[in-house]
């Protein structure tokens, strides 16, 4: 089984300072759906991991949540695209919890649930913090150029590697979809990648 771990804000629909806070809100990133449909279509299973600090501050409910949820799959669904589940930390940075990314918790029930080598397990991100999260798990980590990340300058991202100099960088989801299948469509589309590191 091929497995992929995808975080959510930043990477399949537009990051929100003020958090996603309603199924309106959630609006998916241009082209994420379709790349996450030619991974389907390639074989690959997509499961979501996102840290919700919304709930424990009072931003959000859970059935806020699990509405916001429910339209995400309904786009994906829309687009070709399948979502097999959703993982996500309701707390805040100061409960201490083990879920809550950089903390593997959340990848570590993932790779259970689904009897998964996380090592073969590709993990997305947008953030330095998820990546600390795919290496304590033992994903390949890699990064996309989308959402809090499209802010980064060229230092800012050399410090990124520093830090977990494993990543692979490309310019978006759809370029990880190039590079994951193995069939680039060239420089000229959505596919290319920025850049990677390995």
């Amino acid at each position: 089984m091929k497995l992929i771990i995808l975080g959510r804000d930043g990477i399949l629909n537009e990051y929100r300072e003020d958090h996603v806070k309603s199924p309106e809100e959630w609006v998916p990133i241009q082209g994420a759906l379709d790349a996450l449909s030619r991974l389907n279509h390639a074989g690959w299973h997509a499961v979501v991991a996102t840290n919700q600090a919304g709930i424990g501050r009072g931003m959000i409910d859970m059935a806020s949540v699990n509405a916001i949820h429910q339209q995400m799959v309904r786009l994906a669904q829309a687009s070709g695209a399948r979502i097999d589940a959703v993982f996500f930390c309701p707390h805040t940075p100061e409960d201490g919890c083990e879920c809550r990314k950089p903390l593997p918790g959340m990848m570590l029930d993932i790779g259970h649930r689904y009897s998964a080598d996380l090592h073969g397990v590709p993990m997305v991100a947008d953030t330095a913090r998820d990546l600390l999260a795919a290496r304590a798990a033992g994903c390949p980590p890699h990064l996309v150029l989308s959402g809090r990340a499209a802010e980064l300058d060229e230092n800012a991202l050399r410090q990124i590697l520093e830090q977990v100099p494993e990543t692979t960088v490309h310019r978006d989801l759809a370029a990880l979809a190039d590079h994951l299948i193995g069939s680039p469509r060239g420089a000229g589309g959505s596919g290319a990648t920025a850049q990677e590191h390995s």
